[in-house]
């Protein structure tokens, strides 16, 4: 399977009631974060464009790459992870959460 189907099956899991909610988001696969090349993902919002979430392929390949479920499975965590940006959770309560 590859990296931008593991995203895709991320995005496939939420619930429906969930992903209903989810309106103008861009999510787009991107080697690394070229400030912080460490990140797994990062959510961004501008006015007048759509929110963009970034899943970094290279960080998450180094780290979990060798065990395809947990690729997956922290995957499918940091794309939970943005889209809890999204809707207006902080790092502090994804922490809570068992997501940060």
């Amino acid at each position: 399977m590859t990296f931008e189907e593991h995203v895709r099956r991320a995005l496939d899991s939420l619930p429906p009631e969930l992903a209903a909610k989810v309106e103008n988001v861009a999510v787009v696969v991107e080697e690394e974060n070229a400030e912080e090349p460490d990140l797994y993902g990062l959510f961004e919002e501008h006015e007048f464009l759509p929110a963009r979430i970034a899943v970094y392929r290279r960080p998450l390949v180094a780290d979990y790459g060798s065990d395809a479920n947990a690729l997956e499975e922290e995957i499918r965590i940091t794309v939970l992870h943005e889209l809890a940006h999204y809707f207006g959770l902080d790092e502090a309560r994804l922490d809570e959460l068992g997501y940060g």
